[in-house]
């Protein structure tokens, strides 16, 4: 698949409300085959109010270090990740949630898998507090993004934001990169297990990949410049819920 894109000389930036003073701090560094970023996970702009209504967590600086091959290979077959990969400015992508859907829980959904409806961040972004950069944090403080950080959007005059698990690139180029995915047709079973319904994208079983949809494969990656790379978009499955790399770092 070959994806032919012209770059926008310049991409504005959208400023996220602040409500946190960040104390960033990241450091990447390459060494054999290898490129290394070490994060404390706070980010370099501002952040929604944690704790919030619909999030109980506050941001906590965190010890990660993400090392990813510096010459990523890609293999013929993907594999499921559940942390995409680290942005450029430390905090980690986590597209998917551990949240399901749950009828003997107030919020309608909980961490206990009861059913095989796994919430879907970015469409149940209310329900999990999550921010204007759409981020937000885990029980152990964790902030990490779910969908496109406005914030990152167009810095320092690229389009790469992020380094996937596997060691290839991650950009955002808006509407240019179209997402092959699309909502199923009809209502989700109704029973003691399943929360019926249309398929309106709130849980991830309401999504299915179809080839040749968008110009981007199942992981959202495509060819740009000669080289295999990933692209968040604005659409669902918004970052790469698996990867083409024959190596991947398993990110905590």
């Amino acid at each position: 698949m070959i994806l032919r894109i012209t770059i926008p000389a310049a991409i504005v930036a959208i400023v996220a409300t602040a409500a946190f003073a960040a104390t960033p701090g990241v450091k990447t560094t390459t060494s054999g085959q290898q490129r290394c970023i070490t994060s404390n996970g706070i980010p370099d702009h501002s952040t929604g109010k944690f704790p919030n209504a619909h999030n109980p967590n506050s941001i906590r600086a965190q010890k990660t270090k993400v090392c990813i091959p510096l010459a990523p290979q890609k293999s013929s077959r993907s594999t499921p990740v559940r942390t995409t990969g680290i942005a450029l400015n430390g905090v980690l992508i986590r597209p998917g949630t551990a949240g399901y859907y749950d009828p003997n829980s107030r919020r309608g959904h909980s961490q206990r898998p009861v059913s095989n409806w796994q919430v879907e961040g970015m469409f149940a972004g209310k329900k999990l507090g999550i921010d204007n950069n759409n981020a937000h944090v885990d029980k152990r403080g964790l902030y990490h993004y779910h969908g496109v950080p406005p914030t990152l959007v167009g810095v320092n005059g690229t389009t790469q934001i992020a380094w996937a698990a596997d060691g290839f690139p991650i950009h955002y180029i808006g509407d240019q990169a179209r997402p092959s995915y699309m909502l199923k047709s009809g209502s989700r079973p109704s029973g003691p297990k399943d929360p019926g319904g249309a398929y309106d994208g709130t849980y991830v079983q309401d999504w299915e990949y179809e080839r040749g949809l968008g110009n981007l494969d199942e992981c959202n990656g495509a060819m740009m410049g000669g080289e295999y790379v990933y692209f968040v978009t604005d659409a669902y499955p918004f970052y790469p819920r698996c990867l083409y790399g024959t190596k991947i770092t398993n990110i905590r």
